[in-house]
């Protein structure tokens, strides 16, 4: 599966990142608007620059570049995610795209539900986890690990049928709704996990 990588301004994961890339993970980078700083800094050249570049405060030089008005009625992230798409990526992991502002992350949440309901793949990275979006019918597997928290939430107004087996709690087809804090704080057990949903999508943190 073609896999990008696309990195927004917020905070940017940088070993993880690293990592991933040495181990040829991704086809194709795109650096979004300010994520382009981050990429400079840790020494990686992104296969392509995107946005209004009004974060960044200049358009880049020596890399492609698709430069967009600042007032528009897309963010860059949006666009980022509409390019990889067009480009024929089934898959993306999307970096600087959670913390510093609420309602910027707030937006990206709700970006990477639309486009994971569209079958592109999508998982974000933070510092301290790792998002999936799983729409249904759907399944994520996790693997074993001691220790690590998950917790699952519904983005649509109800996920139906959700199962999570191999956790310390387990759930057997139920529903989720966007009004509830059930599905916090579940816990790896020490066994391989399976988190499923018939209709609806969930949103899935993970521990890195």
């Amino acid at each position: 599966m073609t896999t990008y990588a696309l990195i927004g301004a917020s905070d940017f994961n940088a070993a993880y990142f690293a990592e991933r890339a040495a181990r040829g993970a991704f086809d194709a980078v795109i650096a979004v608007d300010g994520g382009f700083a981050s990429l400079e800094a840790a020494g990686c050249v992104p296969d392509l620059a995107l946005g209004d570049f009004d974060s960044l405060g200049f358009v880049p030089e020596g890399v492609p570049v698709k430069l967009f008005p600042a007032e528009k009625d897309a963010s860059d992230m949006e666009l980022a995610l509409e390019e990889a798409l067009t480009c024929g990526a089934g898959a993306v992991e999307v970096y600087g795209a959670l913390g510093g502002r609420l309602d910027h992350t707030l937006a990206n949440l709700s970006l990477l539900a639309s486009f994971a309901e569209r079958g592109l793949d999508v998982v974000a990275v933070g510092e301290r986890e790792r998002i999936a979006l799983l729409v249904g019918p759907g399944e994520l597997l996790i693997e074993a690990a001691d220790e690590g928290i998950v917790s699952v939430f519904s983005l649509s107004d109800v996920a139906t049928g959700v199962c999570e087996e191999g956790l310390k709690y387990g759930l057997d087809h139920v529903a989720l709704t966007n009004r509830t804090s059930w599905g916090l704080s579940n816990e790896l057990a020490g066994a391989a996990a399976r988190i499923s949903v018939e209709s609806g999508t969930l949103v899935v943190f993970l521990p890195l």
